[in-house]
C-alpha cells in the first residue's frame, strides 16, 4: 500500500509507514524507550516470547531500562542486577525473592526502619520468621542463626548510627550456616564499598540517592553475585509486577556520568562539616565513619575507599529534645527533609529502634549538598547561636 492511502490518524500512529526511520543518526544520549506492548514479527515469536525474545512487555523491561542495568551491573562487579521501582521496594523485593513460608532471617538493629518494619509486620503474615541482630557483636551474631535462617540483612554504616561492621567476617559466618548475605549498600553509592567482593551475595541500593543525584525521582537496584541468584529475583519483580520508568532510567544514567565527580567532592566537603561539628561545644559527638571515634572507623578504612555526604551528631546531654528541634528549625540553607545524595544540603531529626539503644543525646542527621561551603557553615553557626541564647 503506497504512503498516501494511509489516514494521517494511521500515520501519527506507525510513524514507520511514513519513512521515519532515524537511520544513520548518532548521538551521546542513551534513547529513551517508552513501552507497555511490545510489538512482535510474528505469531510464533510471540508465542514463544518468554524463551527466544529479548523484550516481552514494557513491566520486563525495555532497551532503557536495560541500559541501566548493565551499568549497575559494572559499578557492583555484578553478574545481574534488577531495577525496582525504589529504594524501599528493592528491600523488600529482596525479602520476597530469597524467603519462604517456614524460614528465618536475621535483620541488624540498625537497620533503615522502613525495612524493620517489612521484617516485623509482613514477614511474619508470610510464615517467615524474623529476629534482630547487634551487627557489631559477630560472637551473638552466630549464635542468633537457625537452622532455617536463609538470609542475613547487613547495613553498613547504619543509616542513623552510622556504625561499620565487619562485613567479611559476616559473610564468612553465613556461608557456614548456608544463608545469602544481602547487603544495603546506599551510603556507598556501590563505589565506595564493594559488598559482592567482600562475600555478600546481594547489594541492594537506593538509586534515588548519588545515581539520579538531585532528588527528582525514586528507584533502586539489586544486584547479585551470580545469574542464578539475579533470575530469582528478577522472576519475583516481574510476578509482583513491579515496573520502572525508561524515563526515570535515562535520568539515572545520565546522573552516573557525573556521579563519581560529586561524590568525591560532596565526600570532602561532608568530611570538613563533620569535623567542624566534632569542635562545637553543644555537640557531643559526631557519628561519621571517617572520623576516629566512630564505631568501626578501622573496618571503614580497611572496607571502604572513601566517605560519602551523610552522617549524624548527637548534642550534648545539656540540649534537651525542644531546644534541637528548635536548632534544626532555625536553619535556612539546610532543608527539612528526607533522602540524602542530592544537591541540597538536609537536616533532619532521628531516632533509633528501642532495642537498639546505642545514641545518648538528641540526634541530628545531616546530608551535605553542593551549595557553597561559606553558606553551609554560615547557617550552622546561626542555628547554634540562636541555641546559645534560648
Amino acid at each position: 500500500m503506497s504512503l498516501r492511502n494511509y489516514h494521517p490518524d494511521t500515520l501519527a500512529i506507525h510513524p514507520e509507514l511514513a519513512g521515519q526511520v532515524a537511520e544513520g543518526f548518532r548521538n551521546l544520549a542513551t534513547p529513551v524507550y517508552r513501552a507497555s506492548t511490545v510489538v512482535f514479527d510474528n505469531s510464533a515469536q510471540f508465542k514463544d516470547r518468554k524463551r527466544a525474545a529479548p523484550w516481552v512487555y514494557g513491566t520486563y523491561g525495555t532497551p532503557t531500562t536495560r541500559a541501566l542495568e548493565v551499568q549497575v551491573n559494572i559499578s557492583e562487579g555484578a553478574a545481574d542486577t534488577c531495577l525496582a521501582p525504589s529504594g524501599l521496594s528493592a528491600l523488600t523485593l529482596t525479602y520476597m525473592a530469597l524467603l519462604r513460608a517456614g524460614d528465618h532471617v536475621l535483620v541488624p538493629r540498625n537497620v533503615y526502619w522502613p525495612s524493620r518494619s517489612f521484617a516485623t509486620d509482613v514477614l511474619p503474615q508470610l510464615g517467615v520468621a524474623a529476629d534482630f541482630y547487634d551487627p557489631l557483636d559477630l560472637d551473638a551474631l552466630d549464635r542468633a542463626f537457625r537452622p532455617n535462617t536463609r538470609l542475613i540483612w547487613v547495613e553498613t554504616p547504619g543509616s542513623v548510627s552510622f556504625e561499620v561492621c565487619d562485613l567479611p567476617a559476616i559473610c564468612a559466618l553465613a556461608r557456614r550456616h548456608g544463608a545469602h548475605v544481602a547487603v544495603d549498600n546506599t551510603w556507598s553509592a556501590g563505589r565506595l564499598l564493594r559488598p559482592l567482593e567482600l562475600g555478600a551475595d546481594l547489594s541492594i541500593q537506593a538509586l534515588t540517592k548519588y545515581h539520579a543525584g538531585h532528588g527528582d525521582l525514586v528507584m533502586g537496584s539489586v544486584s547479585c553475585r551470580d545469574a542464578v541468584l539475579g533470575e530469582r529475583v528478577r522472576r519475583m519483580r516481574n510476578a509482583l509486577g513491579l515496573s520502572i520508568s525508561s524515563d526515570d532510567c535515562f535520568l539515572v544514567l545520565r546522573g552516573m556520568q557525573t556521579m563519581s565527580l560529586r561524590l568525591e567532592e560532596l565526600g570532602r566537603r561532608t568530611l570538613a562539616v563533620a569535623r567542624w561539628l566534632a569542635e562545637q561545644p553543644q555537640v557531643a559527638r559526631v557519628l561519621h565513619p571517617a572520623l576516629p571515634d566512630c564505631p568501626g572507623h578501622s573496618i571503614w578504612k580497611r572496607d571502604f575507599s572513601g566517605s560519602a555526604s551523610v552522617f549524624s551528631f548527637e548534642f550534648a546531654p545539656s540540649v534537651s529534645s525542644e531546644a534541637a528541634d528548635r536548632w534544626v528549625d532555625q536553619l535556612r540553607v539546610f532543608r527539612i527533609g528526607a533522602s540524602w545524595g542530592g544537591t541540597c544540603s538536609l537536616a533532619l531529626r532521628m531516632s533509633t529502634a528501642a532495642d537498639w539503644p546505642v545514641l545518648r543525646g538528641e540526634l541530628v542527621r545531616v546530608n551535605i549538598g553542593l551549595e557553597h561551603p561559606d553558606d553551609l557553615f554560615t547557617d550552622l553557626s546561626d542555628a547554634f547561636d540562636a541555641l546559645r541564647k534560648t
